[in-house]
């Protein structure tokens, strides 16, 4: 009985991977795989400022160690419209408690937005749901805001939140 596979001819020319795929693909003896789609994101933020209030961004700065060893996350928080910075509190944590504390000083001092643009980071949004709605946002909507998340990875769709806390 005669062996199954042979070793190749090390001198043969063989066509590419990419070659050799197509080849089968046109002579039909292979299918072409259907892809699967991926969870999309809820939309690209659409939201224009046209005044005060219309939209505000938030975002944690990013977080530091102080002298004394503790973490510090500073919430920032500014008005899309007149770039006006409306608090940055620092926080000893990106929980929902401390946030919501910090936005209850701006709802007062400030009043309410139409909507809140941040990013899809704790607590700003969840993967625990399909809408992504957050303990914060869920918030957010009770009181007539309407939360407007980023795409994942696509920060300059807050980028002028992002120039104005580096600077």
């Amino acid at each position: 009985m005669a062996q199954a596979s042979q070793e190749p001819d090390p001198q043969a020319d063989w066509p590419s991977r990419s070659t050799a795929c197509e080849i089968l693909l046109r002579a039909g003896l292979v299918r072409q795989r259907t892809r699967r789609r991926k969870p999309g994101h809820p939309g690209k933020p659409i939201s224009i400022a046209t005044a005060p209030n219309d939209l505000w961004c938030v975002d944690f700065k990013g977080q530091f160690k102080t002298r004394d060893g503790q973490y510090c996350y500073p919430l920032t928080v500014t008005d899309r419209y007149s770039r006006y910075l409306l608090g940055c509190r620092a926080l000893l944590s990106t929980e929902t408690e401390g946030a919501k504390a910090t936005f209850l000083q701006i709802f007062k001092k400030y009043g309410l937005p139409q909507a809140i643009r941040s990013p899809t980071t704790v607590p700003f949004a969840s993967t625990a749901n399909l809408a992504r709605l957050s303990k914060l946002s869920v918030w957010w909507i009770r009181l007539g805001i309407r939360p407007e998340l980023i795409e994942p990875g696509k920060p300059q769709q807050n980028g002028q939140h992002k120039r104005c806390i580096v600077s």
